[in-house]
């Protein structure tokens, strides 16, 4: 079962959305969120977290809001505050073979698996549901910013996948993955243009044709789910 909300909560994100899903029979309610969707390198991410009692820590708000050193320190303070949390992975090699749809859908199942307690509901961030049945699923626009466990996933998300690409960085320098995390960034775009791509890259995706050098490389797909968010 899918529905789909969207509401303002300008004092930052609240229990509005798991308690009525509680109201509702569900005892366990897990916020997801992912991260590196539109990035050029690196995996995608995908966090399901389950809110613990009581006030969640504070600060708590959309991870984009967040310099980099506040979102590490908010999620130092997530991580004993959340009841569980669990990541789920799809590599670029994956995403290229399957495409974007339904790298999202394996690593968002990958990290409700990770988790000690099958949950009853998941609030998931935006409008599309990516995960489907038999998991009951709630999709909630802005969720990040409105919902507390869709905001904690997201800066858990957030935190940890950065954390990966600036160990990327050490074995790729020059491409800015300590600083852009894969993302399109002038640095990234200058070092893939003189030194084409790593195999940290998604070798399916239409920036390759912008680069004369290395366009050879890119690797089409027809199957469903394949398409690319337009980057350029």
């Amino acid at each position: 079962m899918t529905t789909s909300s969207q509401c303002a909560a300008p004092t930052g994100p609240t229990f509005e959305v798991e308690d009525r899903l509680r109201a509702r029979g569900a005892r366990t309610v897990a916020g997801m969120d992912e991260v590196g969707r539109g990035a050029w390198a690196g995996p995608l991410l995908v966090c399901a977290a389950v809110p613990g009692t009581g006030a969640p820590p504070e600060g708590l708000t959309d991870s984009k809001r967040l310099t980099p050193r506040r979102r590490r320190d908010l999620a130092a303070r997530l991580e004993p505050w959340v009841a569980d949390h669990a990541f789920g992975w799809s590599e670029p090699a994956e995403i290229d073979e399957v495409g974007m749809t339904e790298a999202l859908h394996r690593a968002a199942l990958r990290a409700l698996e990770g988790l000690s307690v099958r949950p009853d509901a998941v609030v998931l961030d935006g409008r599309h549901d990516f995960i489907g049945p038999p998991w009951r699923v709630r999709t909630q626009v802005k969720g990040d910013l409105t919902c507390v466990s869709v905001a904690a996933a997201a800066v858990l998300a957030k935190v940890r996948r950065d954390a990966l690409m600036a160990e990327l960085a050490a074995d790729h320098p020059g491409y800015g993955f300590d600083r852009a995390a894969g993302y399109p960034s002038p640095v990234h775009r200058a070092a893939l243009a003189e030194s084409g791509p790593t195999p940290q890259h998604r070798m399916s995706w239409s920036y390759l044709d912008a680069l004369p050098r290395w366009r050879h490389l890119r690797v089409r797909r027809d199957a469903p789910g394949g398409e690319q968010l337009p980057l350029l």
